[in-house]
């Protein structure tokens, strides 16, 4: 069997990690892997050290689209994936997540009917004003295999349609839906203990010993209206001066560009002058999992960094309006809060007296996502 891989933002080369291991370690006879890079987004920092650092194929393709209006990336994506997978003709293509190369890839290869295999299906957040909802609801409805992370996941599709009792051989017009865990567990299970022996950023930042919190803030709806990212920056402030334990903030470039842009400049002198709010440049995955698995506490709009955060057992305080991971929020392990201080602060004083009362159930599988992933796509490729 041969598959194309389509990957295009950081976390989706984190995300096809699982799979290549997965078809490395046990169908290498079975499977044959083409790594595609739309270049959606695409340098050193962001995409290039997750290569290196965690073993991984670099792509075998490049398309080097880079950034631009939602219309004009997804455009030049969908051209550059049609001529490929019309050179290689794989059983499937192999979409994660909820990007525009996601988007690109799902229309490429429906319009000239290669079998989509889509990670991260059934996901909603029911919020159609975020772009990454359009992708993910657009990817499904084309897909011949749905591979859900969580229960919701799977619920959210039966709801739009999908049936859980269609039997192979699959197809866009029968697709199977299938709950199997999340890839990015399976990573952070495998990639842990190679953190602890090779992440210095605890040492480097002189927090080995000492307790912290971790923030992350990217999604244009904070970073592009000054008055939430004010909002959200604020309550960082205050956060890191009445606890006196620092905030770690790994700084998007797209965020560092606009924080100078769109924050009262005093402002932001200020907050770059707390001696507790410690701006640093992006991390690598293994400097995340250490921050994730050591801080008391995350702050994030990521989706990703949300349920990374569950994984190592840490309550996060989410700063959208809504979730895509809502087991996270009905467990009690994090709040949904926007960008609103007040809230923020809330949510940080509740969790702050939670403590170690917090459960975090076993929701996203066993570790071993990927491999069932590639079992069910070869099996319904012999068909």
């Amino acid at each position: 069997m041969k598959i194309v891989t389509l990957i295009g933002a950081r976390p989706q080369i984190i995300k096809a990690a699982a799979l290549s291991r997965a078809i490395r370690n046990r169908f290498s006879d079975e499977i044959t892997e083409v790594i595609i890079h739309t270049g959606q987004h695409y340098d050193a920092n962001m995409s290039q050290v997750f290569i290196d650092e965690l073993g991984i194929p670099g792509p075998d393709v490049n398309l080097n689209i880079g950034s631009g209006s939602h219309g004009r990336q997804t455009a030049g994506m969908i051209t550059g994936i049609e001529e490929i997978l019309l050179k290689e003709k794989p059983d499937y293509l192999v979409l994660y997540g909820d990007t525009n190369s996601t988007l690109a890839g799902a229309i490429a290869a429906s319009k000239i009917h290669v079998p989509i295999a889509h990670i991260e299906a059934g996901l909603r957040s029911f919020n159609k004003s975020m772009p990454e909802e359009i992708n993910r609801i657009m990817a499904d409805h084309v897909s011949t295999l749905l591979f859900s992370p969580t229960a919701t996941g799977l619920q959210n599709l039966v709801n739009e349609g999908f049936d859980p009792d269609n039997r192979p051989p699959y197809t866009a017009d029968h697709p199977g839906i299938f709950h199997c865990g999340d890839v990015m567990y399976d990573n952070s299970l495998f990639f842990r203990k190679t953190a602890e022996e090779k992440s210095r950023v605890l040492k480097d930042l002189n927090l080995e010993n000492f307790p912290f919190f971790l923030a992350t803030v990217h999604r244009d709806n904070n970073t592009d209206r000054p008055e939430r990212l004010h909002a959200v920056f604020a309550a960082f402030s205050e956060i890191a001066g009445e606890s006196n334990k620092p905030v770690v903030v790994p700084l998007h470039p797209r965020t560092a560009k606009l924080m100078k842009k769109n924050l009262d400049m005093e402002f932001y002198r200020k907050l770059r002058q707390n001696k507790n709010l410690l701006f640093i440049p992006p991390v690598s995955f293994l400097d995340m999992i250490m921050l994730e698995s050591r801080c008391e506490m995350v702050f994030t709009d990521s989706g990703g960094v949300q349920k990374e955060a569950f994984f190592f057992k840490k309550p996060s305080i989410i700063l959208r309006s809504e979730t895509e991971w809502k087991e996270i929020v009905d467990e009690g392990c994090g709040r949904v809060v926007n960008a609103d201080k007040e809230k923020i602060l809330q949510a940080f004083d509740y969790f702050s007296g939670k403590g170690k009362a917090l459960q975090f159930p076993s929701l996203f599988g066993d570790g071993k996502a990927a491999e069932f992933i590639a079992g069910v796509m070869l099996e319904n490729a012999k068909r």
